[in-house]
This record gives structure tokens, sequence and C-alpha cells, in this order.
């Protein structure tokens, strides 16, 4: 008996060991994607910045840039952000529950906050804004619209998580996605600051 019992024990310190190893491999390539990603906004940030006052015809930021709607954008990704740090702390002391509220909380934000970014949009386009008008609208929405689409894509990922953490509770690979959807949600907020500053706070201030 005591033989099968360290032969069970050497098995489960040699699984423990290889999910460990493959978490830390896991994140190691998640940080590569986001360096990738953060070349990819530097793109788009140095873009913007060139043809920002190339407006042509068309309308300069000052003209379209609503003050109460891309504050109220901001303090619900910010919000969001906060809300998925409760979500990571809760998952990290075990309380499953808990995180699976503040996991919804976050969505729920995001939805937010793409409701709002669409209807911004929407609201754009409806009065003569549109992306073929001039080079700074060309290379504001895609700049913007590409952080949109990546907020779009981390509530689907973040609900696939939800549901996976709802069914199989905190074993096995679950805190480690958990985390990583974390990073990345923690990264386009990051990249929305930049946005609220370099786009919105010095357009309107032109």
């Amino acid at each position: 008996m005591a033989v099968v019992h360290e032969a069970s024990d050497a098995f489960n310190v040699r699984e423990h060991g290889h999910h460990h190893d493959e978490d830390a491999l896991r994140i190691f390539g998640f940080w590569i994607f986001l360096t990738s990603d953060l070349i990819l906004f530097a793109c788009l940030f140095a873009t913007y910045v060139i043809l920002s006052n190339h407006t042509g015809s068309g309308p300069t930021p000052a003209d379209m840039f609503d003050v109460p709607a891309f504050t109220a954008e901001t303090i619900i990704l910010l919000t969001s952000s906060f809300t998925c740090g409760l979500a990571t702390f809760a998952m990290h002391h075990g309380r499953r529950g808990l995180m699976l509220t503040w996991l919804i909380v976050t969505l729920l934000l995001g939805l937010a906050f793409v409701g709002l970014e669409a209807s911004e949009f929407t609201r754009n386009a409806l009065a003569g804004a549109t992306m073929q008008r001039s080079a700074f609208l060309s290379a504001f929405y895609t700049l913007v619209g590409t952080h949109g689409c990546h907020v779009s894509f981390g509530i689907l990922w973040m609900t696939s998580i939800l549901i996976q953490a709802w069914r199989k509770g905190l074993a096995g690979e679950i805190p480690g996605k958990v985390f990583i959807v974390g990073l990345y949600w923690h990264f386009l907020d990051v990249v929305w600051v930049f946005i609220f500053t370099v786009v919105y706070l010095m357009g309107v201030m032109r």
C-alpha cells in the first residue's frame, strides 16, 4: 500500500508540475501576442497623429466629438477593468461564485461600452462623417474601430471562459484562462486611455 501511495503522490506531483509548465508557457505566449498587438496599435496611433489634421471639406475633431459621450465610454471601460480585477482576485482566493459575479458585471460594462461606441459611429455616419470623407475620418474609424473589435472579441472570449468556469469550477486550467483574459482586458483599457487622450481630448482642445 505504501508503494501505491508513493506512486500516486509522485504522479500527482508530475501532473501538477505539467499543468504549471503549460500555464507558464501559455502566459508567455500571450505576452508575445500582446506585444504584437501593441505594435499594431502603435502604428495606428502614428497614422492617426499624421492624418488628424487632414480633414479636407469634412468635419474636424472638435466638430465631431461629444465630450459627455466619450467621457461616459471611458468611465464605463475603466470601471470594467476594476471589476475584472476583482474577478481575478476572487479567483485567486477560490471564491468561484464571486468571481463569476464580477465577470458578469465586467461583461455587461463591456457591452455598454460597445453599444455607446456603435451609437457614436452611427450618429457620425448619419451626419455625413463617413470613413471615406477625409483622411482624418479614415484614421479615426480605423483606430477606434480596431479597439472596439478587440473589446467585442474580449466579450466573446470572456463569455466562453465564464461558461467553462460555471460548469467546471476552478479546477484544471480555468484559473489560467481567467488570468489571461484579465490581462487582455486590462491591455484594452490601457489602449483606450491613450485613445481618450490622443484622439478625443486633444481633438476637442484644438
